[in-house]
């Protein structure tokens, strides 16, 4: 059911005014909003009718309250509601959702991973923008354009890709998928906190199967998993795969046991499962693909900033590598991903058996072959 909006610019005011004086007075008296209310605040924010300082008024206010799963859930449908969607022609999709403001504390490769999914029998789509706070990190736009792929695709073009079984994979950027939500970047890095789009944007889900459609993503937090589930599910999901990832991306720390959450089915339950890299085969020293000495630079407080380009660049000849066969922990992270999603979608029986199909498949040079071909 679609949300019913005011028409008058007053009534619009109005009703700013009024869900500010509720979400903004302080954590004692501060009320919650109801599903319907927060969709139709985000549906003034995405069309861009509400005042831009009550805007960041209401961001910040829901924010330092905390999010409720009304509040969450009214703001993921609006997104859903403004998002163009496209239908692959293959059967199954895998959505890769990877925090859209990066990574800072290691060289990311995930950027790699549709593609490795592809050449093992799973179509899979990534999508983000160019960078958001509150990290501006190296994103995976970043990485993939840094790695000679055209980030700029429509969705229709990248189910093209998807659709071809020599490629089977694609990237869309939020400025392509929902316009509206791509035009707040400006406001959001002006209010600097961490609003609750950063929680609910990477489940826009702009690219579905034919039959069915399949979340992975991260957390960083130990309250979110079920927060997820039920986003993922409003989003229409038909399974996830939530890993507690190094940066909240998709791939566990390489260097310690870690978990991950997954559910199968509307009605299917939350399972948490226990990893460990070294049951894999997987032993290194640091928990990702370490950041390159020469991607930082001491400031005059002695204290290291991150070149973010220079670290893209980075992580795109990592991943490169990574797929080209090169051992190390760039290969490790897309491998134990990889295994992951392997798993859960029953192309490999155990986590055991889904390394050794992504280490057949790197070798083959099926993956390479995936990444490279136009």
């Amino acid at each position: 059911m679609a949300a019913v909006l005011a028409e008058s610019q007053q009534e619009i005011d109005a009703f700013m005014r009024s869900v500010i004086g509720r979400v903004a007075t302080g954590p004692e008296y501060s009320k919650g909003l109801s599903f319907e209310e927060a969709r139709t605040v985000m549906h003034y924010i995405l069309r861009d009718v509400a005042d831009p300082i009550q805007v960041g008024v209401y961001l910040i206010a829901l924010r330092m309250k905390r999010e409720t799963n009304d509040e969450n859930g009214g703001s993921l449908q609006a997104i859903l509601d403004q998002t163009d969607r496209v239908i692959a022609d293959v059967d199954t999709v895998v959505d890769i959702a990877e925090p859209y403001d990066g990574y800072m504390r290691g060289a990311p490769v995930t950027a790699f991973l549709p593609a490795l999914l592809a050449a093992c029998g799973l179509p899979a789509v990534s999508h983000g923008l160019e960078d958001v706070g509150p990290k501006f990190g190296v994103t995976q736009r970043k990485v993939l354009r840094d790695a000679g792929i055209d980030v700029d695709l429509t969705c229709a073009q990248a189910v093209e890709r998807i659709n071809n079984s020599d490629i089977g994979w694609g990237y869309v950027d939020q400025a392509n998928f929902c316009k509206s939500l791509h035009d707040l970047v400006p406001l959001r890095k002006r209010i600097i906190k961490r609003p609750v789009l950063t929680t609910v944007e990477v489940l826009a889900k702009p690219i579905c199967g034919k039959i069915s459609t399949h979340l992975m993503t991260g957390y960083v937090h130990k309250p979110y998993p079920p927060v997820y589930e039920r986003l993922a599910k409003l989003a229409g999901f038909d399974s996830a795969v939530l890993v507690r990832g190094v940066e909240g991306g998709v791939t566990p720390a390489l260097n310690k046991p870690a978990k991950y959450f997954e559910y199968h089915g509307e009605q299917g339950e939350l399972i948490e499962i226990d990893v460990s890299p070294s049951d894999l085969g997987i032993e290194q020293a640091k928990r990702c693909v370490p950041v390159p000495q020469h991607t930082t630079q001491t400031d005059s407080n002695g204290e290291d900033i991150v070149d973010v380009d220079a670290l893209s660049k980075a992580s795109a000849q990592a991943g490169l590598e990574a797929l080209d066969g090169k051992e190390g922990p760039a290969k490790d992270c897309l491998t134990y991903s990889a295994a992951i999603m392997l798993q859960h979608l029953g192309k490999a029986k155990s986590l055991k058996q889904g390394v050794k199909v992504v280490s057949d498949v790197i070798a083959s040079g099926k993956a390479m072959s995936c990444f490279q071909t136009s």
